[in-house]
């Protein structure tokens, strides 16, 4: 038998090896090169969709951080039923939305209810609605940037929500939200010829350009995170999301991966590239057919089994190399104008953002971490009466500090730069230029760039020159009001203290009668006595007059430290008689013997006596076992409290808040003044008198006074 390792034979073999391996590693080989082609088409497609994404996040990143300076928001928050202000809102985000192309701005309070939005006027509008379980929300209210993508609880549709705390001297009163659609770039990915897919960072994809892919996860999804996406309705009422039909090979020479789906009910080869955005918890994947790096190993092959055609070989390969070298020069112009058409968007949305910062009512000023100033917005540069070209590059201290105020806003300056500034703001008096004083509300944040690396520091100024001239007018009117009122009781308690000065006056008449007749009778005892008493109604006439001159300026009150019980006992001694007279028993309940007040004794007393008074009137017709009043004292803060209790009929609940007023009495024969009287006194020692129904009966007239120092 002949053998088949003949030496003619063995170097057939041998050739035939060599052609194998010729046809395995060109085979190889064009299969790299054109992986290695796609993975460069594939990273410059990823560029141009990631510059997309961040283009349009950018483009309204600023906006809900301008919008909730504006006034208006801040004053809603503060008046949320003011509906005149509520309109004014609602049509101001209408128009940021026109302007901006944003798909909603709302306002929302701290307890997530919606006070306005941009489409208050729509069936679908948020005006009413509650997001305080959406994340973007709690990151919000926390004072922290929110940024969340889901489906909208009130329309249904998708969107990123980009939420910014309401900073105001009160702190955080609310949540401004810009609501942005991705459904204009994820039509113009369904344009594409390949699939693009955007997942969250849990693995779901939740923006592609397979419809079926949407709403599928490349992992299993913990029952955490389920629990969290139902709890926060991000994608909805989904509850469970299946595993995306993909299998995968990795490349160990690109960072590329082979990626086998079904697309229309047909399996298809794509080579796959991930691309993380961080900032946004997202990764975006963008695919290319396989189809080409299949033909370019069979080609290869079949150039590689045709090992006599070599200068064929080398004319096919070359044709190849220059047809995708042209595809390459294509896609690469193609990407260059792509690139060119998202600069001029970002150009555009720059130009903007610059029309919508010079057009704030607030001052932005902004500080590298010297105190240079390296911007400022011509709201500021009106405030302070410098031009912009006047105030650039400037170090502490400023032209526009106040020159009686340079170590205070030196001082406060240092504190901002250092980080220490207060979240609520600071007040600055300022000088401007022309030489009148603007009284301004300062509010210093950090000036954070793309990386996340602080640069320096952003103030929003506030000028509240005429709110701060508003409440000094305010001050003086009730200073003004309060006198008035002062004068006016007067006059209310005119009718009864002429009523008891003529007690005094006539009993002077009589006594002085009688000592003119004494003297003639020598009788020196008898006209001493006289003389006595005739002092005595002058001093009372004279105490009278004296409360009425306190209550008419509290200044010239006879004020004193005083032990509150020995006020009450000499109370109780100046009404023992007609306590005994009606049968009433009064009670004294003390929880504190020491308390000391500060007040005039006499006019306290007068008080007293007037409840208790009214009080034993009111129980007249009472059985004789339940007239009772109860005297209370007792620590109330930093002040003490004294209650009169009777077990009478009670107030009238339609008279209840009409017992205080002058002239206002149940009494056939009463004026009215009593307790309005009263109530003046209390007033005038820096406490308040109340009253109201006891459920078993009777009424409670209690008055608080603040402890004497």
């Amino acid at each position: 038998m002949p053998s088949l390792f003949k030496p003619h034979h063995w170097r057939r073999w041998l050739a035939l090896a060599a052609a194998l391996v010729l046809i395995v590693v060109s085979g190889k080989w064009a299969e790299q090169r054109e992986l290695q082609a796609k993975t460069l088409t594939l990273r410059q497609a990823s560029a141009a969709h990631v510059l997309g994404l961040r283009g349009l996040v950018e483009k309204h990143d600023f906006l809900p951080y301008a919008a909730a300076r504006h006034p208006d928001v801040q004053n809603l928050l503060h008046t949320p039923h003011d509906a005149a202000l509520q309109a004014r809102v609602n049509h101001y985000f209408a128009g940021l939305q026109t302007t901006t192309g944003a798909a909603a701005l709302f306002l929302v309070d701290t307890a997530g209810l919606t006070l306005a939005a941009s489409n208050w006027n729509l069936p679908s509008s948020f005006v009413g609605q509650s997001y305080h379980q959406r994340p973007y929300f709690e990151d919000a209210v926390h004072g922290r940037r929110g940024l969340f993508y889901g489906l909208g609880l009130t329309t249904g549709q998708s969107g990123l929500f980009i939420a910014e705390p309401v900073h105001t001297p009160q702190g955080i009163l609310g949540v401004l939200v810009v609501k942005i659609s991705l459904e204009p770039l994820e039509r113009s990915w369904m344009r594409g010829a390949y699939p693009v897919v955007l997942r969250d960072s849990r693995g779901i994809v939740f923006l592609s350009a397979v419809s079926d892919w949407l709403f599928h996860s490349t992992k299993p999804v913990p029952a955490a995170d389920l629990q969290w996406i139902s709890a926060h309705s991000q994608y909805g009422a989904r509850t469970r999301f299946d595993i995306l039909p993909w299998k995968t090979a990795t490349s160990s020479d690109t960072p590329a991966f082979v990626l086998q789906a079904p697309i229309q009910g047909r399996s298809t080869d794509f080579l796959a590239l991930d691309t993380p955005l961080p900032e946004l918890g997202w990764t975006l994947t963008v695919t290319e057919d396989m189809r080409e790096v299949h033909q370019a190993r069979r080609l290869a092959h079949a150039l590689a089994t045709l090992a006599v055609a070599l200068l064929l070989l080398g004319v096919l390969y070359w044709r190849l190399r220059d047809r995708r070298f042209a595809e390459q020069q294509a896609a690469r112009l193609e990407l260059e104008h792509r690139v060119e058409e998202r600069t001029r968007d970002l150009q555009e949305a720059h130009a903007f953002r610059q029309a919508m910062e010079d057009s704030l009512l607030v001052g932005m000023r902004a500080r590298d971490p010297e105190g240079k100033i390296i911007y400022v917005n011509p709201a500021l540069c009106a405030m302070v009466g410098y031009s912009r070209e006047e105030l650039m590059g400037r170090r502490p201290p400023y032209p526009y500090w106040h020159p009686d105020d340079l170590e205070k806003q030196a001082r406060e300056s240092d504190d901002a730069l250092q980080g220490r500034a207060a979240p609520h703001g600071f007040e600055s008096r300022i000088r401007h230029k022309d030489g009148h004083d603007v009284i301004t509300m300062v509010y210093t944040a950090p000036l954070i760039d793309a990386a996340g690396v602080r640069r320096g520091w952003m103030s929003s100024v506030v000028d509240i020159t005429a709110q701060k001239q508003a409440e000094a007018r305010q001050r003086d009117q009730e200073v003004r009001l309060q006198r008035s009122a002062r004068l006016a009781s007067v006059g209310e308690m005119a009718s009864t203290l002429a009523h008891e000065l003529n007690q005094p006056l006539m009993a002077l008449s009589n006594f002085a009668v009688a000592a003119r007749t004494l003297a003639n009778c020598d009788a020196p005892e008898l006209l001493t006595g006289a003389l006595d008493d005739i002092i005595e109604q002058a001093k009372r006439a004279s105490e009278i007059v004296k409360r009425v001159r306190a209550l008419i300026n509290p200044q010239r009150a006879d004020y004193a430290s005083l032990a509150i019980d020995s006020v009450i006992a000499h109370a109780e001694t100046l009404l023992k008689p007609e306590l005994d007279r009606y049968g009433v028993t009064l009670q004294l309940v003390s929880s504190d013997t020491t308390a000391q007040v500060r007040g005039d004794r006499v006019l306290l007393e007068q008080v007293l006596v007037n409840l208790i008074h009214n009080a034993v009137q009111a129980m007249q017709d009472q059985p004789r076992h339940r007239r009772t009043i109860v005297l209370s004292s007792e620590r109330a803060g930093p002040g003490v409290r004294i209650a009169v209790s009777d077990h009478g009929p009670g107030i009238p609940a339609d008279q209840i808040d009409q017992v205080f007023a002058p002239f206002f009495t149940t009494k056939p024969d009463g004026l009215g003044l009593g307790l309005n009287i009263c109530r003046t006194i209390i007033e005038a020692h820096g406490g308040s008198l109340t009253v109201e129904n006891r459920a078993d009966g009777g009424a409670i007239f209690s008055f608080t006074l603040p402890t004497a120092p």
